[in-house]
Formats: structure tokens, sequence, C-alpha cells
């Protein structure tokens, strides 16, 4: 699209404040066109039937001559890193709030009340913590319970399944040794 206007003389271009608005005005601008931005909401009064592009881009080259119209400023490279800084952190802020009102509502459900906020939840963090720690614990000792008693268990299991085994390895040799003398 760049290689059209390019080709283009300078001119006035109109383009509706969106996506990729703020960078397609800047590279329009390097390369001398008079780009102003404008708000979707100030353009849709120019629209005059269903949305299609082309009906868009007429709306847009009657609304970019009023003279009353509002124009958006364009954003620098450093102005939209700023802007994404803060909305990316706008976005975490929301998304932990959702997440402690989450598991609020669930340790509701099993009777346990936390108060409003983060410093709230992370006093009883605390506590789940330890919690955790303790049952980790107790599962740990009984496991350990679990696997002393296994061998008590498994001892004459073992044994009625290692003896074969164990005769083999250790007579095999002295039999195959008898067959191979006496064989003859």
């Amino acid at each position: 699209m760049l290689k059209v206007f390019e080709k283009l003389p300078s001119c006035l271009v109109g383009i509706e404040a969106c996506g990729s608005a703020h960078h397609w005005a800047r590279e329009l601008t390097a390369i001398g066109h008079n780009v102003r931005l404008m708000p979707a909401a100030y353009v849709k009064p120019y629209v005059k039937r269903g949305k299609t592009d082309a009906v868009d881009a007429e709306a847009i080259c009657e609304a970019v001559t009023q003279p009353t119209m509002r124009f958006v400023a364009v954003k620098s490279k450093e102005q939209q890193a700023l802007l994404t800084i803060h909305r990316v952190r706008q976005l975490i802020v929301r998304q932990k709030t959702q997440m402690l009102n989450v598991i609020r509502g669930l340790l509701r459900e099993y009777g346990h009340v936390v108060g409003n906020g983060p410093v709230a939840a992370m006093r009883f963090s605390e506590t789940l913590k330890a919690y955790a720690v303790e049952m980790r614990e107790t599962r740990e000792i009984k496991a350990q319970e679990q696997a002393n008693k296994l061998p008590v268990k498994m001892s004459g299991v073992m044994a009625s399944l290692m003896l074969p085994a164990l005769f083999m390895i250790t007579l095999g040799p002295t039999v195959i040794k008898y067959i191979r003398v006496f064989g003859d």
C-alpha cells in the first residue's frame, strides 16, 4: 500500500483511528502526505448506507473535509510504547483482582471468609502455606509408613519369585558342567 502512496503527489489522507492507524499515519507523513486521524464515532454519522469498505471510504472522505471535525493527534512510537505499558499494567491489575475474587468466592463455599483486597489475601495465603506444609509432611509420613509395610507383605511373594532365579544363577553352571561331563 505504501508504494501506491509514494507515487501520488502530496495530498490530504483521512484515516479512521483504529488498530494500525498511527503506524500508517507516521509512514504516510514520512513520505510527505498530510494525514488526519478521526475517531470512528465521528465518522459514523457520514455513513449513508450499509457497512462496506467503499461506503466507509466515502464517509471518511466526507468527514475529513468537514471544518468542525475533531482529529486525533498522531502518536509517536515512544508514546504508543508508553500507552502499551499502561494498558498491559491495567490488564494485569484487572486479572489479579478477578483471580482474588474467584478465590475468595471459592473459599466462601468452604466456610472461609477472606477480607477484600490483596493485603487480606496475602495474610490468608500465609495461613494456606503453613497448612500446605503440614499436609505435605503428613502425606510423607503416611507414604513412608506404607512403604515400610510393603517389604513385610511382599517378602513371601518376592522369595517365591526370586528363588527359582537364584537357583538357576547359582546352580546353573554346575548342572551344565555335570551334563557335559556325564553326557559324553
